[in-house]
């Protein structure tokens, strides 16, 4: 055999050791034990949760409770329903002024936390604010408003915030139309409306859902927000009962019902994508070609877009940096406070740190699966589903899994007592943090592996290359731009992420976070603006790369002709 055959030969047996169902054994145990340790909080919770449930039921008020999630992941969902998918019809179908760059402007309230949104409302809107002052100044002190520290209150902060995610993924799929179908429908006579709740609204159902559903978690997720307005939903249960009477118990219980709901979400998102499938003929089309309106429609039009971005992002930062500078001129600022600093180290200590181990086992994931064979290509998969499950349930399961690890380090005869890694560090945060956000890493890293050639990987293989030698001296070169991406979005995670930390801090640890959290509890409005600037800052940051895939989608569509 000539030493072409050789190589050749040797080449497809070593493509035959990485392609067998089996895989490198070593690669797939590395990658089942990196889900293993992603999975461990959530099953400790179901375990420890459903015996509390066999053994008693739920806890006192878990209905009630329930009840209230319902509702709020209900108004939330219509809402960003008709704010999202409204906008993303109104800016695809119709031109009007300022329309190119609302586009992209309408996505900036992804990067307004819920939280901060929330206060800065309440100081607007609520009885001591200005709003209500001058209705009783002008119509005296009998004068009704309506409550704002609500339902329907944080309905609308949690709307303003989350329906970007609504807003994206419509708008991606009333693009990605082929003109024909749409064309279609206007050409046997139906209105422009009809043509949408006919042919485009069922086509862009697995995008609505799929927005929705991100809606619903971000909404069973949050904590802060729903306590400013004094609703009271089951992920703020599992923190009152924690911190109020540290029943592990009944925390680990209201856990299990958060977890199902999330489950109910995944499963709605489900049923609403149906068996339906949509596929367009010829490649991706020139989409709905809009319609230009004139004279108050289109100053309408635009008003409406602007009006929805002042009310999710511009005027909050608008009054964030009005209380900033006030509190810089008088000298109550934060930035004078000696705490600030500290602060501020804490939250980048934690989100550097939880970047770069995330960052890490994503490149050793996306590495090990394809080492790995098909064990390792599922047991990948399993690794992202943390991101999924509420952060209180993620914190009480690390409670859970470091209390029993503590016993058995007790029982072992190892000195310092149970809480000896929890409440003595930071480790705690930094699991719990890794487990929620290894997802994002991993998806942004695995789409850089995905760009490299398999001939690659082999060629490197054959010539006698490990494959922790691959790794390092091919794979990761060639995934820098991931990885790069995979750091950025945690640490802006970590930054943002509340309900954990308030769960298994330490004594005496503070994220600027959490510091925001306490100053709005106490309506310290100006002392909270500089953290929550520093916050919205940092987070815009991945909405930028969203502006990139906006403008990109945008420009796959040409204007065409225009429908009038």
């Amino acid at each position: 055999m000539t030493e072409a055959g050789i190589l050749a030969e040797a080449g497809r047996r070593e493509h035959r050791r990485i392609t067998a169902p089996g895989g490198r054994p070593a690669w797939a145990l590395l990658v089942v034990a990196i889900a293993a340790l992603v999975a461990t909080p959530v099953l400790a919770v179901l375990v420890d949760g459903a015996g509390g449930l066999a053994a008693g039921g739920l806890p006192r008020g878990a209905g009630e409770m329930a009840v209230t999630t319902v509702l709020l992941m209900l108004l939330v969902g219509l809402g960003t329903l008709v704010i999202g998918g409204g906008l993303a019809w109104l800016v695809t179908a119709y031109r009007f002024p300022l329309r190119g760059a609302l586009v992209w402007l309408l996505v900036l309230p992804l990067a307004m936390p819920a939280y901060i949104l929330g206060f800065v409302f309440l100081s607007i809107f609520d009885v001591t604010g200005p709003l209500q002052s001058a209705l009783r100044s002008a119509f005296g002190p009998e004068v009704w408003v309506p409550e704002v520290r609500s339902l329907p209150g944080a309905a609308l902060v949690l709307s303003l915030t989350l329906y970007p995610y609504v807003y994206l993924l419509a708008r991606n799929a009333l693009l990605e139309h082929a003109a024909g179908t749409y064309e279609a429908a206007r050409t046997l006579g139906a209105s422009r409306m009809r043509a949408l709740w006919r042919v485009v609204l069922p086509m862009a159902r697995p995008s609505l859902a799929a927005g929705l559903a991100l809606v619903m978690m971000e909404t069973l997720t949050d904590f802060a927000t729903v306590q400013y307005f004094n609703v009271k939903t089951v992920s703020v249960g599992v923190y009152l009962v924690w911190k109020g009477s540290f029943d592990f118990a009944a925390a680990s219980q209201l856990s299990v019902v958060v977890l199902l709901f999330a489950v109910a979400v995944l499963a709605g998102e489900r049923r609403l994508r149906g068996r339906a499938r949509f596929h367009q003929q010829g490649g991706r089309g020139r989409g709905i070609q809009p319609r230009i309106l004139t004279g108050w429609q289109a100053w309408t039009a635009t008003g409406v877009g602007v009006s929805v971005l002042l009310a999710g992002f511009a005027l909050p930062v608008t009054q964030l940096a009005l209380w900033a500078a006030r509190g810089l001129h008088d000298g109550s600022a934060s930035l004078v406070d000696p705490r600030f600093v500290d602060y501020l180290t804490n939250s980048l200590f934690v989100a550097v740190i939880t970047a770069l181990l995330c960052a890490a086992l994503a490149v050793m994931i996306a590495h090990g699966w394809r080492m790995g064979g098909r064990i390792g290509a599922f047991a990948a998969q399993l690794t992202t589903f943390g991101y999924a499950v509420p952060g209180a349930v993620i914190g009480i399961g690390v409670l859970l899994s470091f209390a029993h690890l503590d016993e058995a380090l007790v029982r072992a005869g190892v000195p310092g007592g149970t809480g000896l890694l929890v409440t003595g560090s930071v480790a705690g945060v930094v699991y719990a943090y890794t487990v929620r956000f290894l997802a994002p890493a991993y998806q942004a890293v695995d789409a850089s592996f995905a760009k490299i050639s398999p001939s690659t990987t082999l060629s490197a293989l054959t010539l006698g290359a490990s494959p922790v030698r691959v790794m390092g001296r091919v794979h990761l070169p060639l995934a820098r731009s991931g990885v790069a991406v995979a750091l950025v979005l945690v640490v802006i995670d970590a930054v943002k992420e509340l309900p954990i930390v308030l769960l298994l801090r330490p004594f005496g640890f503070t994220t600027l976070s959490v510091w925001v959290y306490d100053l709005a509890r106490e309506n310290f409005w100006e002392q909270a603006a500089l953290p929550s600037l520093l916050i919205v800052t940092v987070a815009v940051a991945p909405v930028l790369l969203l502006f990139r895939q906006v403008r990109r989608a945008e420009s796959h569509s040409t204007d065409g002709k225009v429908d009038r």
